[in-house]
């Protein structure tokens, strides 16, 4: 009998590891300790990380590029490329962040890893929309808790790279509800539906409900068919909605007037540009 392989072996003593998956990945990432260990909370983590990866993989199937869109430290990228695409004969991995030291450490370690169709790029959302770097269509676009409104930059920047593909994970959005708190008096005097948000703890909660309903609006008046669930596990918060957008028709114009009517019944017309183009 052939001697098993460190890999296996570990897989075989964790049964909650795919056979394949890069120990020293899950070890870069703490989900395994160093000495390959799995504990209660990282045991919890890996759980959370398959959970998002299997709305992801279907995508994936026959996508030669994903670009994550704010990728931080480029922590779902990482975790596609090892699960759904090393194991392909193409297809490549796009980390989008603003800050160059997050950047060289994600291409550091990639080249640890070996993950050679993983690409990092130091840019702006402005640049990321002209940057020769990127594909000019885009087959899928994540953006994993990208906070306020960067998760409105990665939905721009797939609207501009036509993206077949668009799953997102909002989180921490305050410009709705700072509109809807500057204008409340004005509020109050035009429609008793004011009262939804005249306690700030509302005005908060609200504000971050309308915010992904005004984004899955724009989604739909661009063409795409919008599903919206739960993403259990991640965090036990509010902050814990997910969105997958798919290309499949023409763009809905009712969508585009329910989006007017309701910064209009909201008194947040101001943010038109943002949630409507």
């Amino acid at each position: 009998m052939l001697p098993m392989k460190p890999n296996q072996t570990l897989s075989a003593a964790l049964p909650e590891l795919r056979p394949e998956q890069s120990i020293d990945l899950l070890k870069e990432l703490h989900i395994l300790t160093r000495d390959g260990k799995l504990n209660q909370d990282t045991r919890r983590k890996l759980k959370q990380v398959y959970h998002l990866v299997q709305f992801i993989e279907p995508l994936l199937e026959e996508a030669e590029s994903l670009v994550d869109h704010g990728a931080g430290k480029s922590y779902l990228g990482f975790i596609l490329y090892d699960l759904c695409i090393k194991k392909r004969a193409s297809g490549n991995v796009y980390g989008i962040e603003t800050r160059a030291e997050l950047v060289a450490r994600s291409r550091a370690l990639a080249d640890k890893l070996g993950f050679e169709r993983m690409q990092f790029l130091a840019c702006t959302v402005e640049e990321s929309l002209h940057d020769a770097a990127l594909p000019e269509r885009v087959d899928v676009v994540t953006a994993l808790h990208a906070c306020n409104t960067a998760t409105d930059d990665a939905i721009r920047f797939a609207l501009a790279r036509q993206a077949r593909h668009i799953v997102l994970v909002p989180c921490c959005q305050a410009e709705v509800a700072a509109e809807m708190r500057a204008r409340k008096n004005d509020s109050l005097s035009r429609t008793p539906l004011s009262e939804l948000w005249r306690h700030p703890i509302h005005t908060r909660e609200l504000g971050s409900h309308l915010t992904n309903v005004l984004r899955c609006l724009l989604l739909e008046s661009h063409g795409y068919d919008v599903t919206v669930t739960e993403l259990v596990g991640w965090e036990h918060s509010m902050k814990n909605e997910l969105i997958i957008a798919s290309k499949r028709g023409a763009p809905r114009k009712n969508a585009r007037e329910r989006a007017e009517s309701i910064l209009a019944a909201f008194n947040i017309e101001a943010l038109s540009s943002r949630f409507i183009y």
